[in-house]
């Protein structure tokens, strides 16, 4: 969908993915609003089996009647429910296995003391040893060492064994539908089964939905609809990420016999630590439902009244082991312990929330000589609490019992909270259409939030769009390649106070425990202190948006086309403003901000069919920018930039021009710092104190902004065939410009960490020739992360992030009635379905374009579904 863009956390099953409608509203949470049956609520509480209908609000003012979260956009789920007259039972197995996108690949032993005697050496300018670590000899023939004794010559490829090739999934889902003139009810029950990519992380999860409607006469109607999710997930106590430090394939995790080795210098052995340092587990139960009356006291007049309840319980066990290791020839003595678990320790936390929302909606529609009316009022109320506690105990004697009850009495902790929020909304919406042609609806909502004090709770959202479609009109009859155009302008306002669950404009006790010198004696005692500064006036932030479209349909309505520019204003953003330290409270959030965003989309689609072959062809693209207002200062992000006329989150360092191949150019060019030599990043020489170049590189003067680190230009589409009784769909999707950044994770051979591929693709080395070093990719190896090459961002380490993925392929193939009788089934379909087969980019080989900080999988799945 254009303007809807899904990033993925990681490849885990209980793995959540980050939606933004049209770019960044806020530079606060711009989570769009998720309504599931009309209910907010969380896509990753819906089964997708259970979908029905998915729609995206992306216009302030269609999304203005949700109110005060509908900012960022709303994002509509309609669930199936039952049928008149239809009885049916379904069931679905599938099987399929999931398989890691990229994985880092490690250099082996030899090339991992080339690289470190190299780096220690160009620290010392590359005078004396050129092995001033290992020697020439053992890196020769560290290949024949391994063989012979690969406990002293070790050479571990750690990736290898930590990340599983494949872990396994499966499914069972069964459904049932049915129903009368009177009653209709949808039931649906899911469970699955989904393995992790490395030992010690699996997930099961439990599914439920049911919803009814009933009918008892024309006049009344009613629905009772209740869903539940149970999951149950194991972690090991590290979690593994692309970007860790792994231990080098000098360390080996195990001695030949199976014993834990130490692992690295400092006593990092991962393996052993998902092998035997504990565990994670996670247990959630959630629950909710929908409750709601229809009545139609006239013709044309509906009052709906609706409550829904929503509770979350979850717990959480924390099991981390000690782990020891032993050295080579003293298998019997402990050496010490694996970094990390140098002692048993259990956390356990308890939390459970509930939240309630109570609508009362009013409706009335009236049609009379071509003029249709319609009116909607409605009240809505929600309220959340959430309560939590921890409790520890440290230094456990026994490894292998998970309960607080055995712990170690001197070294027990406990702590619990508590939050509530609520909001409270009146709304409105007045829709008029005359003959099909002239369209207009006007939209108000009126928001009172908890966050805000009295006096500044309140916030008024309007909106107005109107419509022509000209293709009614009668002189449009002449234009007949077009057979649909209609013209669609809006403008709206929404407010966001999504801002935590605390009040901001109230001071604030923090609780805490001191010693205090009574005497001669030490005294513990419970101590209270304002932490934060109270802003009485704070209030709601307003975006205002403004959207213009066009929608086509040609050939017979085959052919159709959707455009539209739009524009995003945000004004009175909540900020966590500095204040004078003295003062001794944290900042707090003010209204102070803005940032407005201009963007525009299209999608065209061709659907046809040609005797017993039909096929589709769709087709979306889309670009936004967003710019920072005036923000009464300037906020630095790591190597990123917020600051007024920026891009949001833009990129901010030096420019590079090039590596330095000689001392010569060294001595005549501007440098960072004394330590620059050939090999090094040359950087530009922008300016100086007054306002002329000053042939020196100083952070003050020569970083400038360097694009924004936002996708650009995002495409997706989607190809539909059929014949008879096979169905093939094929989804595509991509990002057509974005500057990534190559990470320094990638490519320093740095202490005792692993060395990635990467880093040994072509660096400029004195061991190269002139011309190798001219065409090199990479600067020298550092002797550490100077600030010249590593800690100083340049777009030397910016690329073109742009690429298109085979996002989904789904082949099916529906048996002959004849077939499914013999199990006395009405329908049966086979099909297959395979996720993120492959990616054209500009990324390493090992490295995912849409991987950051966790892995993320491509799966293969086959499935059965039998309809009875």
């Amino acid at each position: 969908m254009a303007g809807l863009t899904v990033t993925r956390s990681g490849g885990a099953a209980n793995s959540s993915a980050t939606l933004r409608i049209r770019g960044i509203t806020t530079i606060g949470d711009s989570n769009p609003l998720v309504l599931i049956d009309g209910i907010p609520g969380s896509i990753d509480r819906v089964n997708p089996n259970d979908v029905e209908s998915i729609s995206v609000l992306k216009d302030a003012a269609s999304a203005s009647i949700y109110g005060s979260r509908a900012a960022a956009g709303v994002v509509l789920i309609t669930t199936k429910r039952g049928k008149s007259n239809q009885l049916s039972i379904d069931y679905t197995f599938e099987y399929g296995i999931e398989t890691p996108t990229a994985v880092p690949k490690q250099v082996d032993a030899a090339t991992t003391m080339r690289m470190r005697n190299e780096r220690i050496w160009n620290g010392v300018d590359n005078t004396g040893s050129e092995y001033p670590l290992y020697p020439k000899e053992l890196i020769d023939n560290y290949a024949n060492l391994h063989v012979e004794n690969p406990d002293l010559y070790p050479d571990a490829d750690w990736y290898k064994k930590l990340i599983r090739n494949s872990t396994p999934r499966k499914s069972h889902i069964l459904s049932f539908s049915g129903g009368n003139q009177f009653v209709k009810t949808k039931a649906s029950l899911d469970y699955s089964q989904i393995g992790g990519l490395y030992e010690g992380k699996d997930y099961n999860r439990f599914t439920f939905r049911v919803n009814n409607d009933i009918t008892p006469n024309k006049y009344l109607s009613g629905f009772i609809d209740i869903n539940g999710l149970m999951n149950d997930a194991k972690d090991p106590v590290v979690t593994l990420t692309p970007n860790m430090n792994y231990p080098a394939s000098l360390f080996a995790p195990t001695w030949s016999d199976g014993r834990i080795t130490q692992g690295d210098a400092a006593s990092l052995n991962l393996l052993a630590r998902l092998q035997q340092g504990g565990s994670i587990r996670r247990n959630g139960q959630s629950f909710g439902g929908r409750v709601g009356v229809n009545i139609t006291p006239i013709d044309g007049l509906k009052i709906t009244g609706i409550f829904s309840p929503t509770i979350n319980i979850s717990s959480e066990k924390n099991f981390s082991k000690k782990i020891p290791f032993t050295r080579l020839e003293t298998p019997e003595i402990i050496a010490g312990y694996i970094g990390g678990h140098l002692n048993t320790n259990l956390l356990e936390t308890r939390s459970h929330d509930y939240a309630f929302t109570t609508q009362f909606l009013v409706n009335y529609d009236k049609k009379f000589k071509g003029h249709s009316v319609g009116i909607l009022g409605g009240y809505e109320n929600y309220y959340s609490f959430n309560e939590s506690l921890n409790a520890s105990r440290l230094n456990y004697e026994l490894s292998d019992y998970p309960y607080l009850n055995i712990g170690n009495q001197n070294f027990q902790y406990n702590a619990g909270e508590a939050s509530e929020y609520a909001y409270r909304s009146w709304f409105g919406r007045v829709g008029y259409d005359y003959m099909g042609k002239y369209l207009l609806q006007i939209n108000s909502r009126f928001d009172a939030s908890s966050r805000f004090a009295k006096g500044y709770r309140l916030g008024i959202f309007p909106s107005v769009s109107a419509g022509w479609v000209i293709s009614e009109e009668k002189f449009f009859s002449k234009i007949e390649f077009l057979s649909y155009t209609k013209l669609r302008a809006s403008w709206g306002t929404l407010g966001n106070e999504r801002i935590g669950s605390l009040y901001p404009y109230q001071s604030t006790l923090s609780f805490g425990n001191a010693l205090l010198n009574v005497g001669q004696n030490s005294v513990s005692a419970s101590t209270a202190s304002v932490n934060k500064y109270p802003i009485q006036d704070i209030t709601w932030e307003t975006t205002e948006s403004y959207n213009i479209g066009i929608d086509l349909a040609s050939l017979s309505n085959r052919l159709r086309i959707t455009a539209d520019i739009y524009k995003k204003k945000t004004k009175d953003m909540l900020l966590a403003l500095e204040i004078p330290r003295f003062i001794g409270l944290t900042k707090p959030s003010q209204n102070a901000g803005s940032m407005h965003t201009i963007g525009w989309e299209l999608e065209t689609g061709w659907n046809d069919r040609i005797g017993k072959f039909r096929y589709s062809v769709s087709f979306n693209l889309s670009d936004y920018k967003s710019v920072m207002g005036n923000l009464r200062g300037t906020e630095f992000i790591g190597s990123k930039i917020r600051t007024e006329g920026s891009q949001f989150d833009e990129w901010f360092g030096y420019k590079a021009n090039g590596l330095f191949q000689t001392q010569a150019e060294v001595d005549a060019g501007p440098k960072i710092n004394t330590n620059v030599r050939p090999g090094d990043i040359r950087f530009h020489d922008i300016s100086g104190p007054n306002g002329v170049p000053d042939n020196k590189i100083t952070p003050e003067y020569d970083r400038v902004w360097l694009g924004g680190s936002l996708p650009r230009y995002l495409y997706g589409g989607n190809i539909q065939f059929g014949y008879k009784s096979f169905d093939l769909s094929i989804a595509v999707q991509g990002v057509g410009q974005q500057k990534a950044q190559i990470e320094a994770d990638w490519l320093s051979a740095y202490n005792n960490y692993a060395v990635d591929i990467v880093a040994n693709r072509n660096y400029w080395s004195k061991y190269n020739s002139f011309n190798q070093n001219e065409t090199a990719n990479f600067p020298r190896l550092s002797p550490n992360f100077n600030s010249n090459n590593y800690s100083a961002l340049s777009n030397y380490w910016l690329f073109n992030g742009a690429y298109f993925r085979l996002k989904n392929i789904s082949l099916s193939y529906s048996l002959p009635e004849k077939y499914c009788k013999i199990v006395k089934a009405r329908g049966c379909k086979f099909y297959f379905t395979s996720t993120d087969l492959f990616s054209l980019d500009k990324f390493p080989k090992n490295r995912d374009p849409e991987a950051s900080s966790f892995f993320i999988t491509n799966s293969y799945l086959l499935g059965l579904s039998i309809n009875f």
